[in-house]
């Protein structure tokens, strides 16, 4: 596919990456033989089960299983996706990034990012020269350790402050969203008299700006944020997470337990200046699913603290339906309401930081929060009421992923009810709701392949263990198996990757799926022991491929033919001749059976 980071370069940059450096730089390595140990990352130990192979480049944690390569240690440690992965190796060996085709990733990177981080400095510069942004800041409870930790700087008032001391072209300074352009053509800064908070992605690097203009300053909107860039995309973004990252890691050497969702800059500077370090801020925009699932790569327990104001309430409720569909198994989502007229900020400088702490430890969790927000008004002492608090919560408990929080919550409201769980009626699939349930499909058509079928599982096996198997598979076979088909098969996932990663690495295959909830089976299976030879193993492998398409071909004439029985129309028909023509190559004559009862089928 155009545009792809060929895999050769992925293996190559993994034999020049250092692997032990790599890690130990983030956990403290001891040497033991020819590996190296540790107590592991990913869960909590005390006897070191962590080990780093510099000769296999890889490592591998005997107690809870975790275990790859470099960059499967960055998207699992430092929360990146793969693609941003290979990018930060990339870095550390000094090389770019190629595309296939010749093509390479846009260098954004040498212009956008130095540029930004270049005007982080004249902020941070400009503070300094400003005594009274720093005397409003000082009036807000924050010191210079919190600012520098921030990297809080000043835009001081005036057309072009920035755009004078940065030598950089015009053109792309606007793309980075630090000056604007007037109908004109004439150039000036975005920012001006404000409080400047840089936003940095996961890797630290400046993307963005939020400005919270002076109390003094004649014009503009309280809070001003960089437009939409190359770099900087407001909903994938949290203000703070780099920070809340570095600082738990920093200081209590273990990853955040926990994240609080804020609404904004100064909340989230304002709770870590109180030894609260673990909060972030959107940008801007409301919570939504994509911040949340951002949220839940680095912790598993979500608080949302708002103000208690009617935006504070209307934001919790547009948070809660955004994490409904993030709230798998290990994964909490909790909100507190703070009294009205106060924020995160105003109350921890009020009351303190442990009043804070305890209303966060009695947050309400998301099921309950609904089902609160969803009783206000409604007499349930009535039937009729009862019925109708099920009608509201229908939509939203079934945006929740089917598990035991779904199960509880639908056991909840049936006991509000006072009915039997099972006599609750999921919703309608025709209301064109996004519903977790998939609607029948319109016409009978092959059964669905399970996604991890005993046959799924041996491929898998077979593939995840040595990838370099599917280049023993003739051409026609692949075909075969890459038809078009729509079936919901892991097997075809993975297949599919390994298609067009020719030598794939069996851990980059594997890293493929890190973030998806099969990562935990398609790893116990790759991990698995395996018992056959080279040579069994690609006789096991090209004959299961083989039969895994015969065994489809088959669902699909019987399908077909079930389908005449039903409707024996000229199209159903041609259909099945179809197919069954195309099927004599996958299967048996013998299967493909043109009776006369289907050949002579009356048509409509």
């Amino acid at each position: 596919m155009a545009g792809r980071i060929p895999q050769s370069f992925i293996n190559d940059l993994l034999e020049r990456v250092d692997i032990v450096d790599l890690i130990d730089s983030r956990v403290k390595l001891t040497k033991a033989g020819k590996s190296y140990k540790a107590c592991c990352p990913f869960h909590q130990e005390k006897t070191p089960s962590f080990n780093v192979s510099p000769e296999r480049g890889g490592y591998k944690c005997f107690g809870c299983g975790a275990g790859g390569t470099a960059i499967t240690f960055l998207m699992e440690h430092d929360r990146m996706e793969f693609v941003e992965a290979v990018e930060a190796l990339a870095a550390i060996a000094h090389v770019e990034v190629p595309r296939e085709g010749g093509a390479r990733i846009e260098k954004v990177d040498s212009g956008l990012y130095p540029l930004l981080e270049e005007a982080a400095k004249l902020y941070r510069q400009a503070l300094r020269e400003h005594p009274e942004a720093i005397d409003y800041l000082r009036q807000r409870g924050l010191d210079g350790r919190i600012a520098a930790r921030f990297g809080i700087g000043y835009a001081p008032p005036g057309w072009d402050y920035l755009k004078t001391r940065l030598d950089a072209d015009p053109d792309k300074m606007v793309a980075a969203g630090l000056v604007a352009r007037s109908d004109s053509g004439r150039i000036y800064d975005r920012f001006r008299a404000r409080i400047m908070f840089p936003i940095r992605d996961s890797r630290g690097r400046v993307v963005a700006f939020g400005g919270r203009l002076m109390p003094d300053a004649e014009e503009g909107p309280k809070y001003l944020n960089s437009p939409e860039t190359p770099v900087f995309h407001k909903a994938r973004e949290l203000y703070g997470l780099y920070e809340a990252r570095r600082t738990t890691s920093r200081d209590h050497g273990r990853a955040l337990e926990r994240l609080i969702v804020v609404e904004g800059y100064m909340d989230v500077v304002a709770l870590a200046q109180n030894e609260i370090p673990n909060a972030v801020a959107t940008l801007g925009t409301a919570v939504g699913t994509e911040h949340f699932e951002k949220l839940y790569r680095n912790t598993s327990e979500v608080v949302c603290c708002f103000d208690g104001d009617r935006a504070g309430r209307q934001a919790a409720w547009r948070a809660l339906e955004a994490s409904l569909p993030s709230l798998r198994a290990g994964r909490q989502c909790k909100f507190v309401l703070l009294p009205d007229g106060e924020d995160p900020d105003s109350l921890v400088r009020s009351e303190g930081r442990a009043s804070l702490e305890e209303r966060i430890e009695d947050s309400t969790a998301a099921g309950d929060y609904l089902v609160e927000e969803l009783s206000k008004g409604i007499d349930l002492g009535s039937m009729d009421a009862r019925a109708r608090l099920w009608e509201l919560a229908k939509p939203h408990v079934y945006r929740i992923p089917k598990g035991v929080l779904r199960d509880l919550l639908v056991e909840r409201l049936a006991d509000i009810a006072g009915v039997n769980p099972d006599t609750l009626d999921p919703p309608s699939t025709e209301t064109g709701q996004p519903w977790m349930e998939e609607p029948p499909p319109p016409d009978p058509g092959p059964p669905p392949v399970a996604r991890t079928s005993g046959l799924d599982q041996r491929l898998l096996r077979c593939l995840l263990q040595e990838p370099s198997l599917f280049a023993k598979l003739d051409k026609s076979l692949v075909d075969d198996l890459f038809d078009g088909t729509d079936d919901d098969s892991l097997f075809l996932d993975v297949a599919r990757w390994a298609a067009q990663d020719g030598d794939a690495d069996a851990s980059v295959l594997l890293a493929r799926f890190v973030h998806e909830p099969v990562y935990d089976e398609l790893r116990d299976l790759a991990d698995s022991e395996q018992m056959l030879d080279a040579k069994a193993l690609e006789a096991e492998f090209v004959g299961g491929v083989k039969h895994y398409v015969e065994e489809r071909a088959r669902r699909r004439l019987r399908a077909l033919v079930d389908s005449i029985r039903n409707a024996p129309t000229k199209e159903n028909i041609a259909r099945y001749l179809s197919a069954a023509r195309a099927a004599r190559g996958q299967v048996d004559d013998a299967d493909v059976e043109t009776s006369s009862e289907t050949e002579g089928a009356p048509a409509k």
